[in-house]
């Protein structure tokens, strides 16, 4: 059996603040004919379909669209929900779409698997939606955390494939034991302190589909993440876009082929003096058609950078201030240093010293400021 494993779609995400609706369309468009070209017969869409709980309508027109466009090519289509959908929602969805999409999102289901068939027999897919450990815990007395929860389920899976026989496939959204998120990126799924499932957990079955992890990761020749198929943010930037392609043999041992996906516009990091980024020409030419995000390493910070680099970079999306030298503290805070200023210059050069990572008044600046402070005293002398 042939085996699409995708995840993490995440419909409806913005990347600083621009829509990816377009750009993931065309992704999953090229995905539906990878499914085709390699005669796919179940394509896994494992959690994190939905950015939001409350996804717009354009978001549920491509997904639907998309999951019509991929049951066209003959292939079952399995979808759980991740932590960023909403169970309810994507699951009315799934009451309607025709045969041959299937959507999980109850965990009362979890024992009662998708079976798809080939010449040498069955194969149960036993899709586990995203188990929050509060909700599920009236069911399973004792749930504390993701790893609990996890557990259960697979147990669930277990007792019911004994009495089934066959090959197996677990479908699970969660943080695996082994790999290391994107900064700032996958959503934290913590319950009770622990938010590692450990690979035992998930013993007994052919082959685990995980989602949540937005980078490829081969936990072990059976478990594996597939990531997202867009760049959602420059933290993986350098990470690969795809899906697994696993061919499953009547043993139910599995062989896992790495198929790319485009990436509509790449990311770059530039990191420098202010100026010398500005004024950059040959290799950062190429940067002018991909999404750029901009370390500057200025002692202070510039005025209005981001709009002076979008007219070198029409895609600058991030700016970010990251001085190369940085100034150790004296140990005294912004209220120390306000009530220890002894006159208008001093008050001004703590102020700036506090919003200018240390950075106080230059002799330049400092001069210019003695002068306005002079020519307001005579001023008011006279007003």
């Amino acid at each position: 059996m042939r085996i699409l494993h995708t995840s993490d779609w995440h419909i409806g995400r913005t990347f600083h603040g621009h829509s990816t609706l377009d750009a993931l369309r065309g992704v999953l468009e090229t995905l539906t004919e990878q499914v085709r070209t390699h005669a796919v017969d179940v394509v896994i869409v494992a959690g994190d379909v939905f950015d939001s709980a409350t996804p717009a309508a354009a978001c549920y027109t491509l997904l639907s669209e998309t999951l019509r466009a991929l049951a066209d090519t003959g292939a079952q289509v399995i979808v759980t929900s991740g932590n960023h959908d909403s169970a309810a929602r994507l699951g009315f969805q799934a009451a309607l779409l025709r045969d041959g999409i299937h959507v999980r999102t109850d965990p009362a289901a979890i024992g009662e698997p998708i079976t798809v068939s080939d010449e040498h027999g069955p194969v149960h897919f036993y899709g586990i939606p995203y188990l929050e450990p509060a909700l599920v815990r009236a069911v399973w007395p004792g749930v504390r955390t993701q790893a609990d929860a996890l557990r259960r389920a697979m147990d669930v899976v277990r007792v019911d494939h004994a009495s089934r026989g066959g090959r197996t496939v677990a479908i699970a959204h969660c943080f695996a034991a082994g790999v290391e998120p994107t900064p700032h990126l996958e959503r934290d799924i913590q319950q009770g302190g622990l938010d590692v499932v450990p690979l035992s957990a998930f013993d007994g079955v052919d082959y685990v589909a995980l989602g949540h992890i937005h980078g490829r990761q081969k936990l072990a020749e059976h478990v594996r993440y597939a990531g997202a198929p867009l760049h959602y943010s420059f933290g993986e930037g350098h990470k690969p876009r795809g899906s697994w392609l696993i061919d499953m043999d009547a043993e139910g041992a599995t062989e896992a082929v790495w198929v790319e996906l485009p990436v509509p516009r790449r990311l770059v990091t530039l990191r420098g003096p202010f100026e010398e980024i500005l004024a950059a020409t040959s290799s950062d030419d190429d940067a002018r058609d991909a999404w750029v995000s901009v370390e500057y390493t200025d002692d202070l910070p510039v005025r209005d950078p981001l709009r002076r680099l979008q007219q070198r970079f029409p895609y600058c999306a991030k700016v970010v201030h990251v001085p190369a030298v940085t100034r150790e503290s004296d140990g005294r805070g912004y209220t120390d240093r306000v009530r220890g200023a002894r006159s208008d210059v001093e008050l001004i050069d703590a102020f700036l010293s506090h919003v200018r990572s240390g950075e106080g008044l230059t002799e330049q600046e400092r001069e210019v400021l003695r002068e306005v402070i002079d020519e307001r005293a005579v001023v008011e002398a006279f007003a």
